[in-house]
């Protein structure tokens, strides 16, 4: 009798042990399937809150703008526009009364000679090409700043100034890469969150470049700089993310990656390289003055740099003839 009720209890484990299995694998699946879902609900709320405060600063912008054309209109010279007179009651009349018009409103014929007044078309005389400032002789640069570029960078986001692609980098080939085509758009949103693991993020960025893939490599870079801003590798990768930017011919957005290495991170290794890589987009923005001086303060400021660096340098300045 013993044995009977041992071999039923023996054939009941048997039969439940893979019931339990198999409600034990369906629990780890579910638990994959949330995890996926909260990867993506959190890179989705990144993606937002980057695009809200893209549009934040896009707002902040066209205010300062709207209240700049405002003051040059009235020709304050930056003081703050008049408060307008308060309306008089009207007075009772048979005729019809005449819509008023308000006290602080630029009126061009009161004022002919102000700031923003209309001109004959041709009577205005022609503004200085870029490239032209200066007279082809470099900028000079004391104490080894980078004078005026910074302006210049910013000047460039509202002309939208384009210069012709380059033709070398410090290795001697070609910088903009075969079938490239120059791309004036605004990069795409971040729209991953990071893997918790700078270095990881680093190199598929990385790996991205390598093979090509500018805009991958461009959100991995800006990812790994917005996730990890005090991380020892954040000067390479903001060279890499200008680099992104110049094989694309944005050179706006590459003189910015490569200004900020070489203010903010002098003495790191692609301190000298970015440098090189600054005057090349600053030519390619048709800036040629600041280019030669920025050539010209690399051989300066890096007389160790390597070779390849040092004799790319003197290929741009032949290149583009500086004095």
């Amino acid at each position: 009798m013993f044995r009977r009720l041992f071999v039923f209890f023996a054939f009941a484990l048997a039969m439940a042990a893979p019931a339990a299995a198999q409600d034990a694998a369906d629990a780890i699946v579910r638990l994959n399937r949330l995890e996926s879902q909260f990867r993506q609900l959190s890179g989705q709320m990144e993606q937002l809150q980057y695009e809200n405060r893209q549009l934040k600063e896009q707002l902040r912008k066209f205010q300062e703008d709207v209240e700049f054309r405002f003051q040059e209109g009235r020709g304050g010279g930056g003081s703050k526009p008049p408060a307008a007179t308060p309306a008089r009651p009207a007075q009772p009349s048979a005729q019809p009364t005449q819509p008023q018009r308000r006290s602080d409103v630029f009126d061009p014929a009161e004022t002919p000679d102000a700031p923003g007044a209309p001109r004959p078309l041709g009577s205005t005389p022609p503004s200085a090409p870029v490239a032209d400032a200066g007279a082809g002789r470099p900028m000079p640069l004391p104490g080894g700043q980078l004078a005026g570029i910074g302006s210049l960078i910013e000047q460039d986001e509202q002309a939208g100034v384009d210069g012709a692609p380059l033709d070398v980098n410090p290795g001697g080939t070609a910088a903009l890469p075969q079938g490239a085509i120059a791309d004036q758009r605004p990069g795409p949103s971040v729209a991953a969150t990071s893997v918790g693991n700078p270095r990881a993020d680093f190199d598929a960025a990385y790996a991205s470049f390598t093979q090509k893939q500018y805009d991958q490599a461009e959100m991995g870079f800006r990812r790994f700089l917005q996730s990890n801003p005090r991380d020892k590798l954040v000067p390479e990768a903001t060279f890499w993310l200008g680099e992104t930017y110049l094989v694309r011919a944005r050179y706006r957005e590459a003189a910015e990656q490569f200004l900020n290495v070489s203010a903010d991170h002098p003495d790191t290794p692609k301190a000298p390289d970015a440098l090189l890589r600054l005057g090349i987009a600053l030519n390619g923005l048709g800036a040629k003055d600041r280019a030669c001086a920025v050539f010209a303060e690399l051989d300066r400021k890096y007389p160790q740099a390597s070779a390849p660096v040092r004799q790319a340098s003197e290929r741009e300045q032949k290149r583009i003839k500086c004095s």
